[in-house]
């Protein structure tokens, strides 16, 4: 008998959902393609509408504001370039405007140069400066091309949620577009694209219970997209080239459709989180859990404990069965403080991650409490 595990790894990839899984084995009976005209390809063609419907309603668009890419990472380096098109016409984008905090992803600045990138500072609890970036936006150039700016709408190491509300104030103000890195937030808070919450999003179908491997960007309008990364066959309505992804768009689409109507059982995943802190904070009184005085997600918890090296104790909680992340699982290998937490005045210190969902027991937090006990107990005894 295998014994029990506790997967409190969330953040990095959710646990394939059921009805992801049955979408996808459903999708997987369809040979054709879905650019074929034929009776078997416009079977295949209806099961990525039918996910690029359920997709856009999870945050409110139109179904042809959706484009599938291969996952989040693609997304964003098509988002994150200098030209794009109105029409026949082209758009440039002279300066890209990222948060210091932000996904590597968006940090690296997809297609834009090194010298056109500009990094806006968080507070210490990881919140956007909003004077630096309206100082920043100010001082644009518009004769130049417009400011793009990219921020994360939720951090995948402390669950920070932006104020987007505010900084789409700021950047409409500079006359700029605005794209929210929506990975982490996308099922675990509301996206409203037809409230002007962003100009566009990011999401990826593994962090809501999908199949890794694809993801979207999706528009609050189609007014001005940008050039296609992956050009070809012009699938995707000339926005991405490629066979779609026929299972893995199915499953996403699932994936959405559960994760839209999982948004108004936060509350249980607070509670959930609120036990977890409690046990840190009763084991190890000196402990800091990072962006706590900030608003965040409900699922996320990232902590220190002076004296734990973040790495050493990840294994500790391997070993005891528990999943967890020191740090972004999209750094694994990469020994080394954490970039969000240096960018909100650490530095020097590691960080562990919880986060939970919506598949996390009590038996689940009991085992990360147990195993949080013993490897104080080793700390205890290397200080002795």
């Amino acid at each position: 008998m295998s014994r029990h595990r506790a997967y409190l790894d969330y953040n990095a990839s959710a646990p394939l959902l059921s009805e992801a899984r049955a979408a996808m084995l459903e999708a997987l009976d369809r040979s054709a393609n879905p650019s074929s005209v034929h009776d078997e390809g416009r079977s295949a063609r209806r099961l990525v509408e039918d996910a690029r419907r359920e997709v856009a309603v999870l945050v409110n668009t139109k179904p042809e504001h959706v484009v599938f890419t291969s996952g989040a990472t693609e997304a964003a380096n098509t988002l994150l370039a200098p030209v794009w098109r109105m029409g026949r016409g082209e758009v440039r984008m002279s300066r890209l405007y990222v948060s210091a905090a932000d996904h590597p992803c968006i940090l690296g600045g997809g297609r834009f140069t090194p010298d056109c990138i500009v990094r806006i500072g968080v507070d210490r609890d990881g919140l956007c400066d909003l004077a630096a970036l309206a100082g920043a936006l100010a001082t644009h150039d518009r004769e130049e091309g417009l400011a793009l700016v990219a921020i994360h709408l939720a951090n995948n190491e402390t669950g920070v949620v932006q104020p987007a509300r505010e900084i789409s104030s700021i950047v409409k103000a500079a006359g700029g577009i605005l794209v929210l890195d929506a990975v982490q937030a996308a099922g675990r808070i509301p996206i409203d694209l037809a409230q002007g919450i962003a100009d566009y999003v990011i999401l990826s179908a593994h962090k809501i219970g999908g199949p890794a491997g694809v993801g979207a960007y999706v528009a609050a309008s189609d007014l001005i997209m940008p050039q296609p990364l992956v050009s070809g066959g012009g699938q995707e309505r000339g926005h991405r080239a490629g066979t779609e992804n026929l299972s893995g768009i199915a499953g996403f689409g699932a994936a959405a459709r559960v994760a839209r109507d999982g948004i108004a059982n936060v509350a249980e995943l607070a509670a959930m989180r609120e036990r977890i802190e409690a046990t840190i904070m009763s084991l190890a009184p000196d402990a800091e859990i990072f962006g706590r005085a900030a608003p965040r997600l409900a699922n996320t918890v990232f902590f220190a404990i002076p004296g734990v090296k973040a790495e050493t104790a990840q294994i500790g909680f391997d070993l005891a069965g528990v999943a967890v992340s020191a740090g972004s699982a999209c750094s694994s290998g990469k020994v080394g403080p954490s970039h969000v937490l240096k960018a909100m005045g650490r530095d020097g210190e590691g960080g562990l991650r919880v986060s939970i969902g919506r598949g996390t027991t009590s038996k689940d937090v009991e085992l990360f409490a147990t195993a949080l006990t013993g490897i104080l107990a080793r700390r205890g005894d290397r200080a002795a």
